[in-house]
């Protein structure tokens, strides 16, 4: 298991239910600037969010959803493109000090093969994938059998330590994403483990099993 072989790294863990978009990025950045200062362990900190739309400086206008569906759009600070999250997804914020061998682009194909991971333990084969020249990055984690996306990834580093992180659509709506361009990519199906699995798990039982492929350490 050569490319999924990844160092250990455990991590504390924070648990939340649902948590507002921008409530949740104020604790965030509290929990960075904590680990920054070395009085925060490596931290994974799961939740989930309101309906909410979060772009980035890269994100093209065309991309944006209308505005008549009523959900808003936050500008975030992370790397990648325009994601949404709702009620039935299970995000990840990963506050880590990265290593002195590595930098945040390492850190997230560690992150992209620990879910990838979880995922095949939750009877769903998953890939990362490389992305090809000229192409707009294929950061996250895709359906092996279906080809669909299941997991988005967008993160940065700031004085060594991650921010933000993934998030993985488990059994939420999934209309939302039509009504916008996810990732850049007009073209892009995403996906949930509802949709892919004839017997898909509880949000709880994917949350133990996640936290398990991040090696969370028993509090």
């Amino acid at each position: 298991m050569s490319e999924r072989t990844v160092r250990a790294r455990p991590l504390a863990l924070i648990h939340d239910e649902l948590v507002d978009y921008e409530q949740a990025m104020d604790r965030m950045n509290d929990l960075v600037a904590a680990r920054q200062r070395d009085e925060l362990p490596d931290t994974l900190w799961l939740l989930s969010h309101p309906q909410v739309f979060t772009a980035t400086k890269r994100t093209a206008a065309e991309h944006l959803p209308d505005p008549s569906h009523g959900i808003p759009v936050v500008l975030t600070g992370r790397g990648g493109q325009l994601t949404y999250h709702g009620p039935g997804q299970l995000v990840g914020y990963l506050i880590v000090k990265l290593r002195p061998d590595e930098g945040v682009v390492d850190y997230v194909r560690e992150v992209e093969l620990r879910l990838v991971e979880a995922l095949e333990k939750l009877g769903l084969p998953a890939e990362r994938r490389e992305t090809p020249p000229g192409s707009e990055l294929l950061t996250g984690v895709w359906t092996r059998e279906t080809g669909r996306k299941i997991a988005s990834i967008g993160m940065r580093a700031g004085r060594g330590v991650t921010s933000h992180g993934f998030a993985l659509n488990v059994d939420g709506d999934l209309d939302p994403w039509h009504f916008a361009v996810a990732c850049g990519m007009p073209d892009v199906d995403m996906t949930s483990l509802a949709r892919e699995l004839a017997e898909p798990p509880s949000m709880g039982h994917v949350r133990r099993v996640v936290a398990e492929a991040f090696e969370v350490t028993p509090a």
